[in-house]
């Protein structure tokens, strides 16, 4: 049964995160706007709150905080966003807008 309630995106935007076990390279492949989807090969553990660093194609850095939802040892993890500011907020809306097609301009590759 499907449990997500907002539309997903389909993305490829380069990544860091920072948990417990540090700095990690990573890839964000699916968006929406209460959480991510994230390849990593770096295990992240169910519960644990990380910081994702996102770079966008126009050089800005979208920082976003979650929870970890569920992981796929050394493939990902799906992330849910918590207690992201009005800043943060905004900011990832205004990416989301952009993928729904509102302006011309690429935000993000797909993954190949």
């Amino acid at each position: 049964m499907e449990r997500r309630t907002k539309k997903r995106f389909e993305v490829c935007l380069d990544a860091i995160w920072d948990g417990t076990t540090g700095n990690s390279q990573a890839r964000v492949t699916d968006l929406s706007e209460d959480g991510c989807y994230v390849d990593s090969i770096s295990e992240a553990v169910t519960g644990e709150i990380l910081h994702l660093k996102v770079q966008l194609d126009d050089g800005d850095l979208l920082d976003l905080t979650g929870e970890v939802a569920h992981t796929f040892p050394r493939i990902g993890f799906g992330l849910r966003f918590v207690e992201l500011s009005v800043t943060q907020r905004q900011k990832l809306f205004a990416l989301l807008d952009r993928l729904r097609g509102s302006t011309d301009r690429p935000v993000a590759r797909i993954c190949a």
